[in-house]
């Protein structure tokens, strides 16, 4: 007779949480804890698109003060030294 599968028997979270490996070179997970390093990893990369996102609007104005910075230095320098 064919086994029918339940809504809940569908729902059943336990064959991913078996199947969930996790190795970046040394470190090893299984388990739960693969999946949590898995969401850590994700929202690690959200927050780093993020904060790139916000660092391109204002990387002109940095590197212009960068240069400016360093001329005033090397003007400074070049004064010191005659």
């Amino acid at each position: 007779m064919d086994h029918q599968r339940s809504f809940l028997d569908i729902l059943d979270s336990r064959p991913v949480v078996l199947a969930s490996r996790l190795r970046f070179g040394r470190l090893h997970a299984r388990g739960v804890p693969a999946i949590l390093c898995g969401a850590a990893v994700i929202v690690l990369a959200a927050g780093a698109a993020g904060a790139m996102r916000r660092a391109a609007v204002v990387l002109p104005d940095t590197l212009r003060e960068a240069r400016l910075l360093w001329l005033a230095v090397r003007t400074e320098r070049r004064d010191a030294l005659s």
